[in-house]
């Protein structure tokens, strides 16, 4: 009995979401065309691949802010990854855009961040000859990286997401990516204060007055706050946004938190130290070309060597990265 499932979820969408979403019968599609599957569309499948990718898995063991925490209840770029789908689920449910696609942007959007946070993309930048960025390296993930070399071969829409995430690089060009954007730092500033409470580099009475009369003082407030405005001012329309009056007192908070805990040397003390590890075992690459993995080659071969240790490199965790340094750069032990 062909039940078809995938064609009911693309009728439902069709008969349900906004004239502004993005219907994945509209998709522009993959680079390499693929028989659908009859049970999930295109975006779900998407999704799905990216939640079964081994660099989804990594990413439970790599920095948000705090440099390998002790305590269990920081922030890792995995958790963060899971709660900008939950505050990206909840605003495109509302706006009745396209669920599915927003998840799987969400849960793709880090996935090529280095170790070490963003004091790892740094250290990758000043080596070697091109600017590293972490959304660029999410779609080589997505696209040549994953699968040994052959990529998850997403749609346009959810890889036109991820490139465009964060600040600085072109527009998405769907609101589902736009709410991504947006969601992403909602989640990031609010997490991180609460991480930052509980490291003791910040006191909740610190926090900057008329933000929080503007957004909340706890943090599930100013979260809902934010994504309240967000609906009332993006509803029923080809835009995302929120209105003035929030939007000032988030970038106020956001600018506060770069101030006082972004560039804290408490919070960022061993930065100096993570950034000379990955610039250490670059030039070890550079001058071992051989004993870069078996998979790198063929990088090697293609777009250079430099590339190949870009890739290497950003695609550890954190532990993975101080072992390695450790095997060859620290004497072992005779006994």
């Amino acid at each position: 009995m062909d039940l078809q499932p995938r064609r009911y979820a693309e009728e439902i969408e069709r008969k349900i979401l906004s004239p502004y979403a993005t219907l994945v019968i509209d998709s522009k599609g993959r680079k390499r065309p693929e028989t659908p599957c009859p049970i999930r569309t295109d975006f779900a499948r998407d999704r799905d691949r990216v939640i079964h990718s081994a660099s989804f898995r990594r990413l439970k063991h790599k920095t948000q802010v705090f440099l390998a925490p002790l305590g269990d209840h920081y922030r890792t770029r995995l958790t963060h990854t899971l709660e900008v789908a939950q505050i990206s689920r909840t605003i495109a449910r509302a706006l009745r855009l396209n669920e599915d696609l927003t998840e799987a942007i969400a849960m793709g959007h880090d996935l090529g961040h280095t170790p070490f946070g963003h004091s790892g993309e740094k250290a990758l930048s000043s080596v070697a000859p091109f600017e590293f960025h972490h959304a660029q390296q999410s779609i080589r993930v997505v696209d040549r990286l994953e699968r040994d070399g052959k990529g998850l071969n997403l749609t346009y829409e959810v890889r036109n997401g991820i490139a465009t995430h964060s600040d600085g690089g072109a527009d998405a060009a769907t609101l589902e990516g736009k709410v991504v954007e947006y969601s992403d730092k909602i989640a990031y500033i609010n997490h991180d204060i609460e991480d930052a409470i509980r490291a003791g580099i910040l006191r909740p009475e610190e926090l900057p007055y008329d933000c929080l009369y503007v957004l909340g003082r706890t943090k599930s407030e100013r979260i809902s706050t934010l994504i309240e405005s967000i609906i009332e001012n993006s509803f029923g329309q080809n835009q995302i946004r929120m209105s003035d009056e929030v939007w000032k007192a988030h970038r106020s908070l956001r600018d506060f938190m770069f101030q006082c805990v972004y560039r804290n040397p408490l919070a960022k003390g061993e930065e100096s130290k993570a950034q000379e590890l990955l610039i250490q075992l670059y030039r070890y690459f550079q001058n071992h070309t051989e004993k870069l993995p078996e998979p790198y080659h063929s990088v090697i071969e293609e777009e250079g060597l430099d590339r190949a240790i870009c890739d290497y490199l950003a695609g550890m965790t954190d532990i993975y990265a101080i072992n390695l340094y450790q095997q060859l750069f620290v004497p072992k032990m005779f006994g």
